[in-house]
């Protein structure tokens, strides 16, 4: 971590009903140099114990927890007056769409990796920095980034390279400059998480950026979107389904910077 980072000191809650993990958690947590408490806490309720005396930067959240869970967990976090960030931490891959939904800041599997831990504190580092230096009244949605994990090795896409979404069943796949990732989120999910960044639903199986539409033209008895092309790559073109249309032609019209064009 770089200078700035240090001086941030962090105080977070570190939750797992297993010894062995939940001690390792809070070892390599305390070897971050941005953090400077570690609570640990063996299940929900010690955890909540904790969050009514003590102010945390963010919790470390296992899932699958006897009683509470830690998806039920994150849920009762959620209605906090000050939500703390949660980081999931678990053996199991499958439940990231629901994590994701309860807004974690990121998704980390087990067995721990000290890159990838050392990657989301220092999310909480910077969503830190934001809170503290950004005006209430701010509305500017903050760069999400999303974390792909592909053979062990972790790719952090940022929703800002983001030019199109496609649906593929429970997965969506997210469409960046010359390259895709297969992420495991339903487009309807990152629909609802996106809209206010300027992402908008064109059909069943597309999310685009406005940003990068270029114009709309009828093609037969349709209408597909076009995006801006990337160097000698050719433009993208998505198919807008007819209870689409209306929505996307009223944002690009209420959009005075955009460049677009009905043929």
């Amino acid at each position: 971590m770089n200078e700035t980072d240090v001086g941030a000191q962090l105080t977070v809650l570190a939750v797992d009903d297993e010894k062995p993990a939940l001690d390792e958690l809070a070892f390599l947590l305390r070897a971050e140099e941005s953090i400077a408490a570690v609570h640990p806490a063996s299940d929900a309720t010690t955890a909540l114990r904790i969050l009514r005396s003590t102010e945390v930067d963010a919790v470390f959240l296992d899932i699958n927890m006897p009683g509470l869970d830690g998806l039920e967990l994150a849920g009762i976090l959620s209605n906090f007056a000050t939500p703390p960030p949660v980081v999931f931490v678990t053996a199991h891959d499958d439940r990231a769409v629901s994590a994701f939904d309860l807004g974690a800041v990121d998704y980390l599997l087990k067995p721990l990796r000290e890159e990838r831990l050392s990657q989301a504190v220092q999310r909480i580092v910077d969503l830190a920095g934001r809170n503290k230096t950004t005006a209430p009244a701010a509305v500017a949605p903050s760069d999400e980034v999303i974390p792909v994990e592909l053979g062990g090795v972790t790719t952090l896409v940022q929703r800002s390279s983001v030019e199109w979404v496609e649906a593929d069943g429970d997965y969506a796949r997210l469409h960046t400059p010359g390259r895709s990732h297969l992420v495991r989120i339903p487009i309807s999910t990152l629909e609802s998480r996106w809209a206010d960044a300027g992402f908008l639903r064109v059909h069943r199986s597309y999310l685009v950026s406005l940003a990068l539409v270029t114009g709309i033209r009828t093609v037969g008895s349709g209408l597909v979107v076009s995006l801006r092309a990337h160097g000698d790559q050719p433009a993208v073109e998505l198919p807008v389904s007819r209870r689409h249309t209306r929505e996307l032609k009223d944002r690009l019209v209420r959009a005075p910077k955009q460049s677009w064009s009905a043929r």
